[in-house]
């Protein structure tokens, strides 16, 4: 039986020298050292043989076993090794061809945008407030005093998911919603986001833009206020030379509502203004729809266009330019200096 066991030992030990290929090795080991490999059922013939040289015989087996397991991983770590360097031989990098062109990319102008007002605010004590596209009548309308059946929600006709849900049509219940969060202390917040009307889109008209609205409430706010806040965006976007005309509007969630244009130089030279955003101090049904005393506070909100802003700032022709995904209008904008 111990002739048996050096008889396939040696036998292994043969193969695993002159073996070429991994997977043959493979097919080696499972030969031998698999539960019905050659030397793994010879422990099965430990019953064959008298008691006193069983202990001997099973020690052996184990021997054999381990001296066999260490000649498969040697060679192993051989063929491992030769396939490697056979790889990197034939894996030869041409070092004249030329490199991978990796394409950088930029901000989208919109975003350029947005983060310019963003910063400009915050530095000015603003927090800055998100919600979500999808909202309530409630906090849409409702809250912004607009009541189901007035006549200004013709002016904000949207998309509606069911009759007491809808994609906003404003960033105002962001508003809403920081106002009842607030529960009545003074708030300093900008809201951007996405919102969605039912307009027809042509070269000034989108089904969806992008807008951040302005609110500030606490104590003694007054119209000055607000001018002093318009001015100075006005200014940081378009220059210092800049200047702002205010001319009365309606909106039902301020009262008295402005509509507010931005001065430009005109080819003749002479000023012009052209309209720019809508403002105004906060209705006070809209204060106590938010929680708050109309009589002790007041505030004034502002709403921007942001594609607005962009196209009157790069001189864009047509708002349908943020959205084709054209490369030869957006590279325009990498590196831009929006400050």
């Amino acid at each position: 039986m111990k002739n048996r066991l050096n008889e396939l030992k040696q036998k292994a030990l043969d193969e695993i020298k002159h073996v070429k290929a991994l997977d043959l090795l493979e097919n080696i080991r499972i030969a031998y050292l698999s539960k019905k490999g050659h030397i793994s059922l010879m422990m099965s013939k430990i019953r064959e043989i008298p008691n006193e040289e069983k202990p001997a015989f099973g020690q052996m087996v184990n021997l054999v076993k381990k001296e066999v397991e260490l000649a498969l991983y040697q060679k192993k770590q051989v063929l491992e090794d030769k396939a490697l360097l056979e790889m990197l031989q034939n894996e030869k990098i041409d070092v004249t061809l030329p490199g991978y062109q990796f394409y950088k990319g930029s901000l989208h102008p919109l975003t350029q945008t947005i983060e310019d007002i963003e910063d400009l605010f915050i530095g000015m004590g603003y927090t800055v407030e998100e919600g979500p596209e999808v909202e309530t009548d409630l906090y849409n309308f409702e809250m912004m005093n607009l009541a189901k059946d007035h006549p200004a929600r013709d002016m904000q006709d949207t998309f509606y998911i069911d009759e007491n849900t809808l994609l906003r049509t404003h960033t105002s219940p962001v508003q809403a919603r920081t106002m009842l969060k607030m529960k009545g202390n003074p708030l300093k917040i900008i809201c951007p986001g996405k919102v969605y009307r039912r307009d027809d889109d042509d070269a000034t008209h989108s089904h969806q833009f992008t807008q951040i609205e302005g609110l500030v409430i606490d104590e003694n706010i007054t119209f000055a206020n607000l001018k002093d806040a318009l001015l100075t965006m006005v200014r940081h976007l378009f220059g210092k030379d800049r200047n702002i005309r205010l001319r009365p509007s309606y909106f039902p969630f301020t009262e008295p509502s402005v509509e507010v244009d931005v001065s430009y130089v005109k080819k003749d030279k002479s000023i012009g203004y052209i309209e720019i955003l809508g403002a105004g101090l906060v209705h006070p049904n809209v204060l106590k729809m938010g929680g708050y005393d109309p009589q002790k506070y007041k505030g004034f909100a502002f709403g921007i266009g942001v594609e607005r802003i962009a196209m009157l700032k790069y001189h864009i022709d047509d708002i349908r330019h943020f959205y084709i995904n054209d490369l030869k209008f957006l590279n325009q904008f990498k590196g831009v200096n929006t400050k």
